[in-house]
């Protein structure tokens, strides 16, 4: 629609000279990603600091620590020492030694190119970003690009996790004006932010008919030399289609469009793109997308009893199952990496991202809840474990990603991607040399684990899963039988194959403390700290654990003494670990984005329906006022992802799709509907209604795109039903209720809890709450909709089949 729009709103001969320019860029086989598996929209505050360094200088003697993690030496010389090196982000920190003169994004930049009438170039990334780090090392470093770049550009580095904002403006341009993109994402800007011309990566000189960046960049300064009113009358055009195209509003009274008739074509939109045997959908690369398995099973909790809900829940746990057994998972050390390159989930891109441990914590144990199988429990926790062993801070916090290179074991400079987590046969035979007693032959330990996880002598990455020949004689392990298949091919007992699989994974474990660590991007962001939250919250309440719930409270805690602005009432969106291991923040700090509220929002709904602690309750009300204040649009409704008073920022957009993370949208849809439960605010229903109805056109078309706002939409359908606990809070009679609703998949309730004191915030929102009271001295559970109830309930098992009762006769609606 994007490239439509600009095709229809420019002339031939206006578009030319960014057509010629786009046609030699674009021929280039850059790496692309999904962008809706990737790309978010924000708020933006600019990023402004008094403490700029003078213009880039050689420092031959200063010395400076890598940013890109512990396996290098702390103290190295560099020629080139940049203003980034005054920034705390990893990514751009990892730039701060380019022979270029880089800026953060801010009015300091923009101040340099309107007083030198000097064009942009603006290049966004991240730090774990494999493609990233290629374009830093072979076109950044080299010195004759450096001076090109820094003599005719003001050159602007950004890092797409602190500024998504800035990443979401301009990824849109690219994508509309080629079709396609990524990052590294390059893109050349007037000196009044207009996008002129814009790609992904580029090698620093010419491949056969590939442009290397040298010869793009010469002939961007020939163009805007020769031809700059063309270039900026096509920028301006393709602004002004984009402000069209992606404008998102209600229609004069409308309302959300029917939840029934969206859920069955979203359903029928996944079940025609779902690849049956492995799972997932589409061949490959695929990723993992928790927002499409939390709507199948959604989906499922109200067809139940019909041929497409049980295909539709068959599809979540069998994708759920399979990617468990992939490679993708990582076995040793828990965890799931970015994405798998192939369709059977075995050889993956290594990296590994907060926001994805996050969501499939939530989607494992909800798994667990639907078919009780334990496998899917186990998962969830692991992937908690993981988190909590190599992406927490000791403040609280979580860190934001680990990369996907690191140096091999085996020593040299070259870093290389999955070193950290493939193996080879010799190393696993190496380990585990025991013979094991009673196995048929003579079969070792390694013998049944590479049997097991599918370990091959000559390495088990097909070549063309392996384009660099990076993991040529490497083994990625993924399981290959059940564990009854192994037991019986060596003639041992299941409970003997488990245990020695387990010994195994432990020793491999203590075999990669020893290796180079991949880089660990250290940045904490609200906005992931809060999917996080909901993981730690959610498992830990369905589990029964106090060691997850304590660490989603402190998660809880650290959110509101680091990421909080306790003065203007405002969240913020980052924070980093100092060199100290402290907690830092950068003067001024970036102000908090729509996501930031939205799923700091969600998370402290679910840590109190998982801790009953009413603080985080009332903070979340405070915080949605805040953004209601800051995001919401009342003239088409919905909520923009940036502050609209922001200049700065070109296009005011509302993402339209749940992709690797949900949009801020869709969340923030199901935020007021429980919020409004909470709180008695009718006009945060009537706010979710408007909200919905704004992407009203999106829904019904290509439900697809929004899965998570299918769900919200539903839940607005369906109605929430009240399930209120009356007793003391951690008793065993109180607990034992808790446990009975927390073993059930309940997405259509909200859950409170009352401990006969009239002045408690609940109460006084919910006058109605105050009549309800324990029976017979004990905890005693209600179950409603609309505060219209059934009888109480004193007994556990008593309130399971009345939950499930409520299932079935939501079903039936």
């Amino acid at each position: 629609m994007l490239r439509l729009a600009w095709r229809r709103s420019t002339s031939r001969k206006s578009v030319e000279p960014a057509r010629l320019l786009t046609a030699v860029y674009f021929g280039a086989d850059s790496p692309k990603q999904n962008s809706g598996d990737h790309i978010r929209c924000l708020r933006q505050t600019p990023h402004l600091s008094s403490n700029r360094p003078p213009l880039l200088h050689s420092q031959p003697a200063c010395y400076l620590s890598m940013a890109s993690g512990g396996e290098t030496p702390p103290f190295i010389p560099h020629r080139h020492t940049n203003r980034l090196a005054k920034e705390r982000s990893p990514y751009l920190l990892q730039h701060a030694h380019n022979p270029v003169d880089w800026y953060p994004w801010g009015q300091d930049a923009f101040d340099k190119a309107k007083n030198e009438d000097k064009p942009i170039f603006l290049s966004v990334g991240y730090s774990t970003c494999h493609w990233c780090h290629v374009m830093e090392r072979e076109s950044f470093e080299d010195e004759e690009i450096g001076k090109v770049l820094s003599d005719n550009f003001v050159c602007i580095k950004v890092d797409r996790e602190e500024r998504p904002d800035v990443d979401k403006v301009y990824m849109t341009f690219v994508q509309a004006t080629s079709g396609g993109g990524g990052w590294p994402m390059s893109v050349w800007l007037t000196p009044d932010l207009r996008p002129f011309i814009g790609g992904t990566y580029f090698p620093p000189r010419d491949q056969g008919r590939r442009p290397g960046l040298k010869t793009v960049l010469n002939r961007i300064m020939e163009q805007w030399l020769n031809n700059r009113p063309a270039l900026e009358s096509t920028g301006e055009k393709i602004l002004e289609a984009l402000k069209t195209g992606t404008s998102i509003a209600a229609n004069a009274g409308e309302g959300p469009p029917l939840a029934s008739d969206v859920a069955n074509r979203c359903f029928q939109q996944l079940a025609h793109s779902y690849e049956e045997e492995y799972g997932g959908f589409r061949d490959a690369p695929k990723f993992p997308t928790p927002v499409n398995l939390m709507f199948l099973m959604s989906y499922w909790s109200v067809n139940r009893s019909t041929s497409e809900g049980v295909e539709a829940l068959q599809m979540a746990l069998h994708t759920l199952r399979m990617m468990a057994l992939g490679g993708i998972h990582d076995h040793v050390a828990q965890g799931f990496h970015r994405y798998s390159t192939d369709s059977s989930w075995h050889v993956p891109h290594f990296e590994k991202m907060l926001y994805d441990q996050a969501q499939l914590a939530v989607a494992y144990i909800t798994a667990s809840q639907v078919s009780g199988e334990q496998l899917f429990a186990d998962v969830a926790k692991g992937i908690l474990l993981y988190v909590s062993r190599d992406l927490s801070d000791k403040s609280g916090g979580f860190y934001s990603a680990e990369d996907a290179d690191s140096v091999p074991a085996s020593g040299g400079p070259k870093k290389r991607e999955g070193a950290f987590c493939v193996w080879t046969a010799s190393e696993v035979r190496e380990l585990l040399p025991d013979v094991v007693e009673g196995a048929t032959g003579v079969a070792t330990q390694a013998d049944i684990f590479m049997h097991h996880y599918g370990v091959k002598e000559q390495g088990n990455v097909a070549p063309e899963q392996d384009p660099h020949g990076e993991l040529q004689g490497q083994n990625v392990l993924i399981v290959r039988y059940s564990v009854e298949l192994t037991a019986a091919h060596f003639g041992i007992s299941v409970k003997k194959v488990t245990e020695l699989m387990s010994s195994a994974r432990a020793k491999m474990a203590e075999v990669r403390k020893s290796r180079p660590r991949p880089h660990l991007d250290t940045k904490m962001l609200a906005s992931w700290n809060g999917l996080m939250l909901s993981a730690y919250a959610r498992v830990g309440a369905v589990l029964g654990d106090k060691a997850l719930l304590e660490r989603a409270v402190q998660a809880g805690k650290f959110l509101k003494e680091h990421l909080w602005d306790a003065e203007r009432q405002t969240i913020l969106r980052s924070c980093y670990r100092g060199d100290q291991m402290e907690v830092q923040q950068i003067s001024p700090p970036i102000s908090g984005f729509l996501d930031d509220y939205a799923f700091v929002i969600c998370g402290l709904l679910d840590l109190y329906e998982a801790t009953l602690q009413l603080e985080w309750l009332e903070w979340a009300e405070e915080m949605q006022h805040k953004q209601d204040v800051m995001f919401w649009d009342d003239k088409g409704r919905g909520y923009f992802c940036s502050d609209p008073s922001d200049s700065s920022v070109l296009l005011q957009l509302k993402e339209d799709q749940d992709g690797a993370e949900p949009s801020a949208n869709s969340v923030s849809a199901s935020n007021l509907l429980r919020l409004s439960q909470y709180t008695g605010r009718q006009e945060w229903l009537q706010r979710s209604q408007q909200l919905l109805a704004a992407f009203s056109d999106r829904l019904s078309r290509v439900p697809i795109a929004l899965p998570e706002m299918v769900r919200a939409l539903m839940a607005q359908h369906y109605t929430l039903k009240q399930i209120v606990i009356c007793g003391q809070r951690g008793a065993p009679d109180t607990t034992s209720l808790l446990a009975a609703v927390n073993s059930l998949f309940l997405p259509y309730k909200v859950l409170m809890h009352i401990d006969g004191s009239a002045d408690s915030f609940l109460c006084q929102r919910l006058p109605v709450l105050s009549s309800m009271s324990q029976q017979g001295g004990v905890a005693t559970a209600y179950v409603c909709q609309d505060f219209t109830c059934s009888l109480p309930v004193t007994d556990p098992q008593e309130l399971h089949r009345l939950l499930l009762d409520m299932s079935m006769e939501t079903q039936a609606e």
